[in-house]
């Protein structure tokens, strides 16, 4: 009785295809801006004579306040609606765009990426719950073709930003993400959005909040309190006392530490996002020299990893079907380790196959964990699904866009003083900065508008340290596909414990059903 009225109602609310592609392509305005901001770092460096760290933390801010608004609009979207909700994503993108093309160095760009990281977060605070509820028995399957919508938008972007010519004003690249921030506006704001299946349910607010709980409050707080904190100057102590607050007055109404597969999901988000976003973030750049050895421009490599992920991601169903979603998720995380150890030492054509490897490892990280979480927990309503998304975009801004620049700067700072004591020449002293601080730790960079003055010999030794720091890097972040690996491999054996992992369907006043 109860399987054939989960089916009848399926059969009364055919999902809404239409709605879904104007979902997709909302999530291809959020890459957009991603990869143009991705091709366009190195000129921001260049022309606002900025370093590694500074092109990271404004890589970094195009990320973590995703989590702000994904987070805050998830705790009120059931009441204000999506649609409204989309309107606000759709006023950022359009500020963003004009206020990035009238940008005059760190901090307007700052101001600017931080703006559409708030709409790109609102984007996912609604598509995410929206695709779930259409699709509640297939949900790893449709958030995969969802977010195939990521990586489409990297390849169309990116191709029109490199058609266009590296003698092409970034200005003129920046603006093309109007395209489709206009197109998602025609096609969404006609549409009728879903009633969330928490909403229809039956499951109050106070169970939503309880699902995700203490533990989970305390990962997605730490995080955006700490980031805070570093652009506002707090200390630790006051950083730990925030967020011990704000955990406390969240616990003290919801008095539940949480669902522990939750927690566990998120805290395994973190090495997912940073091994994923973080590394987009930086690939053109740490990839350039190889590539341009072998003739190609370096954005190139972003947009033949996304098109691969892309096709993937749109014929996911047919993956899942033979393989368990947190199975896929351990063997992806497999690959992407050794797509990264392949990328820090490969020369010529071989970063191509090193890349391939990469982008198979990459594919289906971000939206089958999505499923994963909302398979298992539709009680949580938007708020757990976009949470783990919220969990994984700060991270990737916070660590994962700022430690590949890091720990740039720290090599090529340890790798010219050891010229120089191999050597005896002062190139340390001569182009180093003065010392600087960021998350990880105080630092010294290049100081590029010197090295542009010295010598040719002089810039073409200096850059042979720096092309060499660029590969290294990417060693940095191969150990985080480890830590997840051991963690699906946990999961999976949990669940193989219990029966198997099934999928849980939501039903009225909160009773719910797992199915094979």
């Amino acid at each position: 009785m109860i399987e054939s009225n989960v089916h009848a109602a399926a059969r009364q609310e055919a999902p809404d295809k239409k709605l879904f592609w104007g979902c997709f392509v909302a999530l291809v305005t959020t890459s957009f801006g991603f990869i143009l901001r991705a091709l366009t770092l190195p000129q921001w460096g260049e022309e606002f004579n900025l370093t590694n760290t500074q092109i990271g933390e404004i890589a970094g801010v195009g990320l973590w306040p995703f989590a702000i608004s994904i987070v805050l609009f998830s705790l009120i979207i059931d009441r204000i609606g999506y649609k409204n909700a989309m309107i606000f994503a759709f006023v950022c993108h359009l500020s963003s765009a004009i206020l990035t093309f009238f940008a005059t160095g760190y901090w307007s760009l700052y101001i600017a990426t931080l703006v559409v990281a708030l709409g790109n977060g609102t984007v996912e605070a609604v598509t995410n719950p929206v695709v779930a509820t259409m699709f509640p028995r297939e949900k790893t399957k449709w958030l995969n073709m969802l977010h195939a919508g990521w990586p489409a938008g990297l390849v169309l972007g990116g191709i029109l930003a490199l058609m266009l010519g590296a003698e092409t004003s970034w200005k003129l690249k920046m603006i093309l993400i109007l395209l489709p921030t206009l197109l998602y506006g025609i096609m969404m704001f006609t549409r009728r959005f879903p009633v969330n299946e928490r909403v229809k349910a039956g499951v109050s607010y106070l169970a939503m909040l309880k699902e995700v709980g203490v533990g989970g409050a305390l990962i997605v707080t730490a995080l955006v309190v700490f980031q805070l904190g570093s652009i506002f100057g707090w200390s630790t102590v006051t950083n730990v006392g925030i967020t011990l607050a704000i955990v406390a007055l969240f616990g003290f109404y919801v008095r539940s530490i949480g669902q522990p597969v939750f927690i566990l999901l998120n805290l395994l988000m973190i090495p997912l996002a940073i091994t994923e976003l973080g590394t987009d973030s930086w690939i053109s750049d740490l990839m350039a020299p190889e590539m341009q050895n072998i003739g190609i421009q370096a954005g190139w490599i972003l947009v033949y990893t996304s098109a691969i992920m892309a096709v993937l991601r749109l014929f996911a169903g047919s993956i899942i079907h033979r393989i368990s979603p947190l199975g896929l998720l351990a063997v992806c995380s497999a690959t992407a380790f050794l797509g990264l150890l392949l990328l820090s030492v490969s020369t010529g054509a071989m970063v191509l196959v090193a890349a391939t490897v990469f982008a198979l490892g990459k594919t289906f990280f971000w939206p089958t964990i999505l499923g994963v979480v909302a398979e298992r927990f539709p009680k949580g309503g938007a708020l757990t699904l976009n949470i783990t998304g919220g969990v994984g975009m700060i991270a990737a801004g916070v660590i994962g866009a700022v430690i590949l620049g890091f720990a740039q700067d720290k090599t090529i700072d340890k790798n010219i003083s050891a010229y120089d004591a191999a050597n005896s020449t002062a190139l340390h002293s001569t182009f180093a900065t003065e010392e600087k601080t960021s998350i990880f730790g105080d630092y010294q960079a290049l100081n590029t508008a010197k090295l542009a003055e010295a010598a040719p010999e002089v810039q073409q030794t200096v850059e042979t340290i720096r092309n060499g720091a660029r590969k290294e890097a990417l060693q940095t972040v191969a150990i985080f596909p480890v830590i997840m690996f051991a963690g699906f491999i946990f999961l999976m054996l949990y669940y193989r414990a219990r029966g198997g992992y099934k999928v849980v369907v939501l039903q009225d006043e909160s009773k719910a059903v797992a199915v094979q």
